[in-house]
């Protein structure tokens, strides 16, 4: 989950915001001041219930966000890069780049997060205690208290990729010395609970008529994909773990000049080596890439006129790898650019490309070595 809008960068962590924050957010403040405050706190008015709204909705993203910050830090602390947090639909995510080590440190930082939540939940709950506050303020810190407390209950539910499903993950990891097990069984814990959530959403609608039970129904949808896609992640990035970019990459691949004509390329280069995609390098150093797809988009007769600058994918749309980087990192990279190729840089120069395809096989390969032979 990458962020659409970076917002900044505390204790050297860059977060940001997805596009689909602002479709919750836009919820939560109708929810709160149309709803909830007016039913909590009811002599104020319409316009007081809306400043309550956002800001009690603007604190609770803070707190999503600290949150996540527990999760990052703590990371940190065991040798884990982190690539950053976004908010987003269903909250917060903190990225990371590399794996656990051991059930130990996948469980700290799992639980780093809620123990988060406990403290900031706690702490609103007791500002609302406090006598003789004026009411607006009570009644969003008494909100603030009452969901921080509520979300750590549902995010300790022991279901991937919540916090409780990491956490269970760990604890059978730990206690098997298994990573595959404990990742199949706590996926199908994460599965468990998705189709409970559905059936209870559904059962709402058909006999209360409640659209409380979409929600919860959507929610259910949610985690049943999450749990599957955490799985194949986890079995993904230990079928590959302690291979580096450099083991998978193409060493000195074919390269072309931007200023070259495509009637040159295709006549020169690509009529003798054909690829699906050649890095592009200007005085010794990458400036893009060309997707052999891009040329045959372009009409024959015009080949003579464009050159391969025209038709390149730029350096800064391209993921650019370093050599030591692991192969499980490069691959959620790849899979989120348009090509499913990178660039992999050494001292400031080109040192290779990399494609999905090639940690496909290199994945392959893993798990063909790792089968029990046939009898």
């Amino acid at each position: 989950m990458g962020s659409s809008v970076r917002i900044g960068r505390i204790a050297g962590i860059e977060f940001g915001v997805n596009w689909s924050w602002l479709v919750v957010f836009a919820l939560i403040v109708w929810t709160l001041a149309s709803a909830i405050f007016p039913s909590t706190n009811p002599g104020l008015s319409k316009g007081t219930h809306i400043a309550m709204a956002i800001v009690a909705a603007f604190l609770f993203f803070s707190s999503l966000l600290l949150h996540e910050f527990g999760h990052a830090l703590q990371a940190r602390r065991e040798g884990i890069e982190i690539d950053g947090i976004t908010l987003w639909l269903f909250g917060g995510v903190a990225r990371f780049k590399g794996s656990f080590k051991t059930a130990g440190a996948e469980f700290r930082v799992a639980i780093a997060g809620p123990l988060v939540s406990l403290a900031l939940g706690v702490f609103f709950a007791l500002i609302a205690l406090i006598n003789g506050i004026p009411s607006a303020v009570d009644g969003v810190v008494a909100w603030l208290g009452y969901i921080n407390l509520s979300l750590l209950v549902f995010n300790l539910i022991p279901a991937p990729p919540l916090d409780g499903g990491r956490v269970l993950h760990s604890a059978l990891w730990q206690w098997r010395g298994d990573f595959v097990w404990a990742t199949r069984v706590a996926a199908n814990f994460g599965r468990g609970f998705g189709y409970l959530l559905i059936a209870g959403g559904i059962a709402m609608l058909i006999f209360e008529s409640s659209f409380s039970g979409a929600w919860l129904a959507f929610l259910g949808w949610f985690l049943l994909n999450a749990a599957t896609a955490e799985a194949r992640y986890l079995l993904t990035q230990q079928a590959l773990s302690g291979l580096r970019v450099r083991d998978v990459m193409t060493s000195d691949p074919v390269v072309v000049s931007p200023d070259i004509t495509l009637a040159e390329f295709m006549d020169t280069i690509a009529f003798s080596q054909r690829h699906t995609t050649y890095p592009v390098v200007e005085n010794g150093k990458a400036v893009g890439l060309l997707p052999f797809r891009c040329v045959a988009n372009v009409p024959r007769g015009e080949w003579e006129v464009k050159r391969v600058r025209d038709c390149l994918i730029p350096l800064d749309d391209v993921p650019v790898l370093g050599e030591g980087e692991e192969a499980v990192d490069a691959l959620a990279e790849l899979s989120q650019s348009d090509g499913g190729h990178g660039l992999v840089v050494s001292n400031g120069g080109l040192a290779g490309i990399i494609s999905t395809s090639d940690l496909a096989r290199a994945l392959e390969a893993r798990r063909r070595r790792s089968a029990p032979a046939s009898v």
